[in-house]
């Protein structure tokens, strides 16, 4: 039984929305997040980046950090460019990007089945990324932006969204990277409630540091209230679009780049390629100016175990833990994370 709850939000006045959308957090680095927000005191990355209205080379986890990523989010409800809705409601958000579109349902999802495990995870999390968005949640006082989760697609759920989306959207604008957004309030938020309700589970698409930051947040606040739940967009997962999700790695552990290659070589087929992995086992490589195809043995795809044979897990087993030396990815420093499933915005 899955928990997808109706909830008070506080939402942008639709003639503003498109100047307070922001692209999230984890997306681009402080100096990307100041251009971005340059000229816009609207821009919500003045609440999630809020060192980008800090002097420059301000540690983005200093206290005052935190300190002005709530006074930002007081200003925007102050100034009135971000309301609380009297009553609470669901909303339907479609996003499309290019030929494809998703539809989702945004809401609120349990900590308890979070920490019971009936919200699924697939990621590990790194211990700093989860304590910056513990301090950010516990100076705001609330949840700012959604976790990314999935569930097993419904018919029961697909017919209340598409009627949803019949009626007259809260906003629709496309942003400036052409993405589409358009949001309407679900007209029979009880009757989602209770066709969530009969779906067994959901999965964590993108957002396990937030999720994981929400019930350490609960836990520092005490439980109950709006503390034993956080905000989330939950998709269908047949329509969702995976893309690359990219490890770059700062250095080749003292090697030179002959020197990893050979002994890449010694471990895996590699071949001249393109930014494009052919298909599941193959990955690629951006080295020393030059595109490369690593193909990994096939016997690690036939591998019994589901964890152990996915691509992510090949790729650390068989480069990333003996040639590189990054045994756990969550706390190296010589290696980052880019991409993967297209997320809420």
């Amino acid at each position: 039984m899955a928990t997808v709850r109706s909830f008070r939000a506080v939402r942008p006045t639709p003639e503003l929305a498109a100047r307070v959308a922001s692209v999230p957090y984890d997306v681009v680095d402080t100096a990307e997040a100041r251009e971005l927000a340059a000229g816009n005191p609207l821009s919500f990355l003045h609440v999630i980046r809020p060192e980008i209205d800090l002097p420059a080379g301000t540690d983005p986890h200093a206290d005052e950090v935190y300190a002005q990523g709530a006074a930002a989010y007081r200003r925007l409800l102050d100034d009135g460019a971000l309301r609380r809705d009297e009553a609470p409601a669901l909303f339907v958000y479609r996003q499309v990007m290019g030929g494809h579109a998703q539809t989702g349902v945004m809401g609120v999802a349990a900590v308890d089945e979070y920490d019971d495990d009936r919200i699924k995870k697939h990621e590990k999390t790194r211990p700093d990324k989860e304590d910056d968005r513990v301090r950010h949640l516990l100076a705001l006082s609330a949840h700012d932006e959604p976790v990314f989760l999935a569930y097993r697609d419904r018919d029961a759920i697909d017919a209340l969204v598409a009627a949803a989306a019949t009626t007259a959207p809260l906003y629709d604008f496309t942003a400036p990277d052409s993405v589409r957004h358009t949001v309407w309030r679900a007209p029979d938020g009880g009757a989602l409630e209770r066709a969530f309700a009969a779906v067994p589970e959901l999965y964590v698409a993108d957002g396990h540091h937030r999720s994981a930051a929400a019930s350490r947040a609960r836990t520092a606040r005490g439980n109950g209230g709006e503390a034993d739940f956080f905000l989330a967009v939950v998709f269908p997962a047949g329509q969702l679009q995976i893309l690359p999700y990219h490890r770059v790695v700062h250095d080749l552990a003292g090697r030179s780049a002959e020197q990893f290659l050979a002994a890449l070589r010694q471990v895996a087929t590699v071949r001249p390629g393109g930014p494009v992995p052919a298909g599941r086992g193959r990955f690629a490589m951006y080295l020393d100016g030059r595109w490369h195809e690593v193909e990994a043995p096939a016997a690690r795809l036939a591998d019994p175990d589901p964890v152990a044979s996915l691509d992510a897990a090949i790729l650390q087993s068989l480069v990333l833990a003996p040639l590189l030396g990054i045994d756990d990815p969550r706390t190296a420093e010589r290696i980052e994370f880019v991409g993967g499933i297209r997320g809420p915005e």
